[in-house]
């Protein structure tokens, strides 16, 4: 990036914040991002080995590979490495890498994956078809005891050839329809990059050939290798380890659910009116200041502003807001919410890629893509794993095979601790929970920018809250009144707001929104005259009005001693204060206040009983900012700080080794909200403000703040939970297949149910994983 410009690639490129990069090997400053779909990657091993790939080339800064999107993204300096070598680097792993290309491509991906999906699902019927028999013939022996006995053609005993044939005329087909398994795991074994795929691949194998010698030596005359075929091994292993992947393809479809259901609110068509005529075009055919016309039902199709017509709009799977809004000319609307009972027209300001809603989707598919902190641990550990468990099998089989055991035990430790070790759920334990996480949030309205945003803010012990626009409703509103030398408070209202009617001083509005309110008429207005830092000077129907502070009164004669009780209440509650004067005498005190949002003081309570620390920072006055901390139970206030001086203000609580999060709208809040360890957005804010927040809460509304820290708190309790589980597996299974049980007294794992307990361990993470999306925030917000 060069002064805030991105350098193009022809993959998908994102903005890398300079502050992210560093100054160090930098050249020129000029990094760009670049995300790839990756095929062919089954386990932690693959990612772990694609990232190492890449990372040895000159010119990466960071490499990160996503197990359960398949998508990588790469940071790289494009005058020192092109892409094409990171393409290539990948492919020299045993892997396709595939360029993104906006949104066709994502819909391309996702019928990829469909089409994946139904490949498996033909492939494990074959399987299962085939392997059923198998299992049956090799365990006939305990068969027959339930009155299934095997036809005497058949027997092992009698006729030990037809029995050694059979079940490879049956094995074949299985082997065939897991041929991914060898292809792949081969492949990558070669490139010195072994994964679960080769395990599967070395461990059915071995099995399988061996069992092809034992049917060679029966057919020679030697009829004992009848009792040494290991067929239903190889066949049963390689339908469960199909079976397993299949359930985790379907699990992991699931974990997306929240990017389809905001795909499914773009319409394919929009109708628009030319030169007075409806017609319907693609989507894709709306331009800016195109007019489009939404009945009653119908989903906005872009981002607009209504310049016809009034209805209400359910915003719900944007905003997680479930009340419908009122929208009436000059409001704005956002592609994906659903029209109410109103026509309307609305004059379309962002399309296609621009839109709010293709930014929500390309905002989660990022967050879904990104690794938390939390996953090194299994990368590390990832990349190591396969290559380790070759060993761990090849050495515990030589031990047996030293200490007398024939070749068939020895050869059932060996394939059960390559099947049973499949670092499969170690790979799944964290991606799918982001997934679900940040898709969950998604739904409620809590946009979450990746998995380092969503991990840190679970360690969150300190919120701070700007005061304006965010625990107040941003703009003042008129709270009271007082009149005297006889004036009512309805004439007192109608002249300053028509003094005021040409001001666009904030509380000059609020009085004439008070005003407008009561249905006042205001009156006609005559040399309006603004005096700075003071307030306006005008003509109203023949009188000559004062409408300002304190000073602009003294430096008219006004005598204000009247009002001077009534102004220290007004100003020690925290109101600013507009005095009326007519004629050069006293008529009036207004008082106007920044309105406390409904959800403030709840949102507030919810922090404080989840043990988190509750700050407010202003830059009002300490009377002001007192005021409001009390309505709303905050005891840390830091007031009159300056709009530069709020991102130090953050620094010192940090300093105090505090974790915290920011939670603003404005401009002025960007430097704290990157100061922070987490930034939260007010989504009704400026486009700064959420572009410099790990996460964006969409409604507007505070009580947010406390769900997204519950959300992280139930991610990071889950990815715990996970790779609890995944590592436990492998610690106890290892050694339970390499025979140590065995040693003292205990039974001996088979490859059927080292299969089986491989496949369950990916679809108990998985499934772990898809109980986030029950989280509920009004029962889950007070655990820790």
């Amino acid at each position: 990036m060069i002064d805030g410009k991105i350098l193009e690639d022809q993959a998908h490129t994102v903005p890398i914040p300079t502050e992210d990069i560093g100054t160090e090997n930098i050249d020129n400053g000029q990094y760009i991002k670049t995300d790839l779909l990756i095929e062919g990657m089954s386990c932690a091993a693959c990612s772990a080995a694609v990232e190492r790939a890449v990372n040895k080339l000159d010119g990466i800064q960071t490499a990160q590979v996503n197990l359960t999107t398949n998508l990588g993204s790469f940071t790289y300096n494009p005058s020192i490495l092109k892409l094409s070598r990171i393409k290539e680097a990948i492919t020299d792993a045993g892997y396709t890498p595939k360029a993104i290309e906006g949104s066709k491509t994502r819909d391309e991906e996702q019928e990829r994956r469909n089409k994946e999906v139904r490949v498996m699902r033909i492939r494990l019927l074959i399987a299962s078809v085939f392997s059923a028999p198998i299992l049956y013939i090799a365990m006939s022996h305990m068969f027959s005891q339930l009155m299934l006995p095997l036809p005497g053609f058949m027997s092992s005993h009698d006729f030990p050839l037809v029995f050694a044939l059979i079940q490879l005329a049956l094995t074949i087909p299985v082997i065939l329809a897991g041929s991914r398994f060898y292809t792949r795991g081969m492949k990558t074994l070669l490139k010195g990059s072994p994964n679960m795929d080769t395990l599967v691949a070395i461990g059915t194998g071995t099995a399988f050939l061996y069992s092809v010698f034992a049917t060679v030596k029966i057919y020679l005359g030697d009829f004992s290798f009848a009792q040494s075929l290991y067929f239903e091994s190889a066949a049963v292993v390689i339908t469960l380890v199909m079976l397993g992947k299949y359930l985790e393809a379907v699990s992991k479809g699931k974990t997306s659910e929240a990017i389809k259901k905001l795909m499914k609110l773009k319409p394919s068509t929009a109708v628009i009116e030319k030169d007075g005529t409806e017609m319907e075009v693609l989507l894709e055919e709306v331009m800016v200041g195109d007019i489009v016309i939404v009945r009653p039902g119908s989903v906005f199709p872009v981002d607009g502003v209504v310049t016809e017509g009034a209805t209400t709009v359910d915003e719900s799977m944007l905003t997680g807001e479930s009340l419908p809004v009122e929208k009436q000319t000059a409001s704005e609307v956002t592609g994906g919410s659903i029209n109410g009972e109103g026509m309307v027209k609305c004059r379309a300001v962002r399309v296609g890629e621009d839109t709010s809603l293709s930014k929500i989707i390309k905002l989660v598919e990022d967050a879904q893509g990104k690794k938390a902190p939390i996953a090194k641990l299994a990368d590390i550990v990832s990349g190591y794993f396969v290559p380790i468990v070759l060993v761990i099998a090849l050495a515990a089989a030589a031990a047996w095979a030293l200490s007398g055991k024939d070749f068939n035990f020895v050869l059932t430790i060996f394939v059960s601790i390559l099947v049973i070790a499949c670092p499969c759920a170690l790979g799944l334990a964290t991606p799918t929970a982001i997934m679900v996480g940040t898709g969950k949030g998604a739904e409620l309205g809590i946009l979450i920018k990746g998995g380092e945003a969503l991990e840190t803010t679970h360690k969150i012990n300190t919120v701070v809250l700007d005061k304006t626009g965010t625990i107040t409703e941003g703009k003042p509103r008129l709270t009271d009144i007082r009149t005297y030398n006889g004036m009512s408070e309805n004439e007192a209202l109608r002249l300053c707001a028509s003094a005021e009617k040409g001001s666009e001083h904030p509380v000059a509005r609020s009085i004439v929104e008070g005003a407008a309110a009561r249905g006042i008429e205001l009156l006609r207005t005559e040399n309006f005259h603004a005096v700075p830092g003071r307030g306006i000077d005008a003509w109203v129907s023949g009188k000559r009005v004062l409408a300002g502070n304190a000073k602009l009164m003294a430096e008219n004669g006004v005598d204000t001693g009247l009002a001077d009780a009534d102004a220290e209440e007004f100003a020690l509650s925290g109101r600013t204060l507009m005095y009326l004067a007519v004629e050069n005498q006293l008529a009036g005190l207004m008082a106007a206040a920044d309105t406390v949002k409904k959800s403030s003081r709840e949102a507030i309570a919810r922090l404080m009983g989840m043990g988190i620390d509750v700050y407010m920072i202003t830059g009002d006055n300490k009377n002001t900012a007192a005021a409001i901390a009390q309505e709303v139970g905050i005891q840390h206030v830091l007031s009159e700080v300056l709009p530069q001086d709020k991102a130090l203000e953050v620094k010192r609580l940090q300093d105090r080794g505090r974790k915290v999060a920011m939670v603003g709208d404005g401009i002025n809040d960007a430097p704290a909200l990157v100061q922070a360890d987490v930034g939260m957005a007010i989504g009704t804010g400026t486009d700064v403000a959420v572009e410099s927040a790990d996460v964006v809460l969409m409604r507007g509304d505070l009580n947010e703040v406390p769900s997204a820290i519950a959300l992280s708190r139930a991610t990071i309790r889950n990815i715990k939970q996970n790779l609890f589980w995944a590592f436990i597996y492998n610690l106890i299974g290892i050694p339970f297949a390499a025979g140590v049980v065995f040693l003292f007294g205990g039974p001996l794992l088979s490859p059927i149910i080292a299969g089986a307990a491989m496949a369950c361990s990916s679809v108990s993470v998985v499934s772990n994983a898809l109980r986030l999306k029950r989280f509920k925030i009004n029962h889950d917000y007070e655990q820790t």
